[in-house]
């Protein structure tokens, strides 16, 4: 992004002696949708908070539009209200005994605008969000996902700098929520919304979002874009808990400083050719492939190892292979086409590229 809207520096949040966030730093450019992307406590929520001026940090930095917010060095908090950020949070947050309209109108009967411009501003918000003809409906009488995007539609109706999500989507069911994905992603990209969206949901988070941004224990542990966090996971972590992935223990075969493609001997023996997307330092001992990367047949190029398929579960959309090799125990993900039965010999077959080398 060309503009930088959000600059978030070294950021330092404490609940008592245990440091939530420690020392986080990224930045979201002007129409940018970034996600925080991690397991429950990691410190997603505490730094969406800090940027919302819900949590009083201890040490940092927060920028909007250039104008800090929160600087520890210059001792300045600027209010939650004069920050110019709007949040969306899981609970929806509608009140049950106002009209849809009134719900929308509140925030901006509070900034006082006159009655005209209060009209203006959440007829266009609903049309938004396709709830105008529901402007008169009691909030008690939605459902989840029409409360939703009321939530929504309050949150844009005065137009602000940013808006934040704390997991607005987690209380759906799963159909709903995939369908406003699709709505969220597409009116964002419409009003050219400043975004920063906060989820434990991997799928919603690579579906949702320019770059990701996934946290661990307060800290970052990789910032990318949905495809080279999937591609190309820097650690154990992110492979892990970033979609699916088989972890190969082992060593390289011929340690030297540089990246590329290299050789990996693992622990069963067996040599594969993998890729290194750092700087090798010579202690890598793991190497991660995505299930979905695995062919259960020979193919061109480098890594076929033999293997026997131990068990075989049907998921609808795709079939879980556990296939048992000189690797070790591989998961195979793969379209619900030509099945293979239990106890059949194929050969696994996974491109240098699709093996990446973990950091150490």
């Amino acid at each position: 992004m060309s503009v930088t809207r959000i600059e978030v520096k070294d950021l330092v949040v404490r609940y008592g002696d245990a440091a939530a966030v420690n020392g986080v730093s990224f930045t979201v450019g002007r129409g940018e949708h970034v996600t925080l992307l991690g397991p429950s406590g990691c410190g997603k929520t505490t730094t969406l908070r800090a940027i919302a001026g819900l949590e009083h940090p201890v040490g940092g930095s927060i920028s909007i539009d250039g104008e800090a917010m929160y600087d520890a060095a210059q001792r300045k908090n600027v209010q939650t209200e004069h920050r110019g950020v709007s949040m969306v949070f899981q609970s929806y947050a509608v009140w049950p005994h106002m009209s849809v309209f009134d719900n929308v109108a509140y925030g901006l009967r509070v900034r006082k605008l006159d009655r005209a411009e209060i009209a203006k501003n959440v007829e266009r918000a609903l049309d938004l969000v396709q709830m105008r003809h529901l402007a008169e409906r009691g909030a008690s009488k939605l459902s989840g996902g029409q409360q939703q995007r009321v939530a929504l539609a309050r949150a844009i109706a005065f137009s602000p700098t940013v808006v934040l999500f704390d997991e607005p989507l987690s209380n759906l069911d799963a159909k709903l929520r995939a369908e406003m994905r699709v709505e969220l992603r597409e009116l964002q990209r419409r009003l050219d919304i400043t975004s920063v969206y906060v989820t434990h949901d991997q799928e919603e988070a690579l579906a949702i979002s320019d770059r990701v941004i996934v946290m661990n224990v307060g800290t970052i542990e990789q910032i990318g874009t949905p495809q080279d966090i999937y591609d190309r996971p820097r650690s154990r972590f992110v492979a892990d808990f970033v979609g699916s992935a088989n972890l190969i223990k082992g060593k390289l075969a011929a340690p030297s400083a540089g990246g590329g493609v290299r050789e990996f001997m693992a622990d069963g023996g067996v040599t594969l050719r993998v890729t290194a997307p750092h700087q090798v330092s010579g202690n890598e001992t793991e190497v991660a492939v995505r299930t979905a990367y695995v062919e259960l047949e020979p193919q061109p190029g480098d890594n076929h190892v033999p293997g026997t398929v131990r068990q075989r579960m049907f998921h609808g959309d795709f079939v879980q292979y556990i296939v048992d090799c000189a690797c070790g125990t591989l998961i195979v993900r793969r379209p619900p086409t030509n099945l293979l039965d239990e106890g059949a010999k194929v050969t696994l077959s996974f491109p240098p590229e699709r093996c990446v080398l973990l950091a150490g």
